[in-house]
C-alpha cells in the first residue's frame, strides 16, 4: 500500500510541476476559481441566494454542505492524505535528498490532513444541488406547456448546458486546488465524487424540509459527539489525528500563512454553527410571520431579501475572531456561523417584512 502511495504522491507531484510551469500566467484565474470552490462561500453567498428563491434548495444545500464537510472530516482522519508541499519536504523516495521544489501561495498551507479535498468535494456537492434544482425547474415548466419536438430540444440543451458548467467548474476548482499543491489529482477526484454521492443521497432525503428544531438539535449533538468519540477513541490508540499541524507549519514557506480557520476542529464547529443557526431559524415565529407570510410569495420581496442577506454577509468578512486562544476561537466560530443563516432565513426577511407592512396599509 505505500508503494502504491508513493506511486500516486510521485506522479502527482510531476502533474504540480507541469501546472505550476505551463500555466503560472493562470494564477488568477486559478486562485479564483480555489475560491469558488471554498466551503465558506455556500454559506455567505451561494445559501442567501438561493434560500430566497427557493427556501427548499436552500435548506438542502446546508444540509448537504455541512453533511458532506463532516464526511470529509471523518475521512480526513482515516486516510491520513498528505499534502504535496509537505510531502515532497518528508519523503525518503527521492535520492540524495534531490526534493523537487514546489512553489506555495498564500492559500497553500493548510493544516488538516489532504485527502479527500474538501473544496472540490464542498463544490461538488452544492453545484450538485443548484443544477439539479435547476434543471427540475425547467422540468416543471415544460410539463406545463405543450409537448412539442423543440421542447425536447430546449430540454435537452438546458440539460447539456447545465452539467457541461457543472463538470467545467469541478476541474476548474480541482486543477486549481493542485496548482497551488495543496492536494494531489487523486484527493481531488475522490472530494467529486464524494460530494456527488452525498448530494444524490440528499436528493431521496426530503424528511429535512419539515424537520423540528428537535431533529436539528440532535442532529447537532450526534455530528459532534461522533467526531469527538472518534477523535478520543484514536487518542487513546496513541493516535494522533492532528498529526498534520505541525508538519503544515514546519514546511510552510511562510508562517503567516497558516490559519487556525484550516485546522480540523474549525470546520466542525463552523458547520454545526450553520445547522444550529438554520434549525433555529426556520423555526422562529419571524420566519414564519415574514417568509411564511403573503409576503413570501412575492418575487419583489424574495429579491429584496436575497440582496440585502448578500451585502449584510459580506460586512462578515470584517469581523475578525482573535486566535490568541484556540477555544475561545471555536466558541465564537460557532457563534458567528450560527448567525449566517438566522440573519438570512430571520431577521433580514422578518425587518423587510415589517418595512413593507406599513406601505400595504397606505395602499389599502
Amino acid at each position: 500500500l505505500s508503494f502504491k502511495m508513493d506511486f500516486l504522491h510521485r506522479n502527482g507531484v510531476l502533474v504540480i510541476q507541469h501546472l505550476q510551469k505551463d500555466y503560472r500566467a493562470y494564477y488568477n484565474f486559478l486562485n479564483f476559481m480555489s475560491n469558488v470552490g471554498d466551503p465558506r462561500n455556500i454559506f455567505s453567498i451561494y445559501f442567501p441566494l438561493w434560500f430566497q428563491l427557493n427556501q427548499t434548495v436552500g435548506t438542502k444545500m446546508i444540509w448537504v454542505a455541512v453533511i458532506g464537510d463532516w464526511f470529509n472530516l471523518i475521512f480526513k482522519w482515516i486516510l491520513f492524505g498528505h499534502r504535496p508541499y509537505w510531502w515532497v519536504q518528508e519523503t525518503q523516495i527521492y535520492p540524495n535528498h534531490s526534493s523537487p521544489c514546489l512553489e506555495q501561495f498564500p492559500t497553500t498551507c493548510e493544516t488538516g490532513p489532504g485527502s479527500p479535498s474538501g473544496h472540490a468535494m464542498g463544490s461538488s456537492c452544492v453545484w450538485y444541488v443548484m443544477v439539479t434544482a435547476a434543471l427540475s425547474h425547467t422540468d416543471m415548466i415544460q410539463f406545463l406547456c405543450f409537448l412539442c419536438l423543440s421542447l425536447f430540444f430546449h430540454r435537452r440543451l438546458t440539460w447539456s448546458f447545465l452539467w457541461s458548467l457543472f463538470w467545467l467548474i469541478q476541474i476548474s476548482v480541482c486543477i486549481s486546488r493542485v496548482f497551488i499543491a495543496t492536494h494531489f489529482p487523486h484527493q481531488v477526484i475522490l472530494g467529486v465524487i464524494g460530494g456527488v454521492l452525498v448530494a444524490e443521497v440528499f436528493e431521496y432525503t426530503p424528511g429535512i424540509q419539515t424537520a423540528s428544531l428537535s431533529v436539528y438539535l440532535k442532529t447537532n449533538l450526534f455530528l459532534f459527539l461522533f467526531a469527538l468519540g472518534f477523535y478520543l477513541l484514536l487518542r487513546r490508540l496513541d493516535i494522533d489525528l492532528l498529526w498534520s499541524v505541525p508538519i503544515a507549519k514546519k514546511w510552510c514557506a511562510n508562517p503567516d500563512w497558516i490559519h487556525i480557520d484550516t485546522t480540523p476542529f474549525a470546520g466542525l464547529v463552523r458547520n454545526l454553527g450553520v445547522l444550529f443557526g438554520l434549525g433555529f431559524a426556520i423555526n422562529s415565529e419571524m420566519f414564519l410571520r415574514s417568509c411564511r407570510g403573503e409576503n413570501g410569495y412575492r418575487l419583489s420581496f424574495r429579491l429584496l431579501c436575497a440582496l440585502v442577506s448578500l451585502t449584510t454577509l459580506q460586512l462578515y468578512h470584517f469581523i475578525k475572531i482573535p486566535t490568541d486562544t484556540e477555544y475561545l476561537f471555536y466558541v465564537l466560530s460557532f457563534c458567528k456561523s450560527a448567525s449566517i443563516p438566522l440573519t438570512v432565513v430571520a431577521l433580514i426577511p422578518y425587518c423587510i417584512h415589517m418595512l413593507m407592512k406599513p406601505s400595504a396599509k397606505k395602499l389599502n
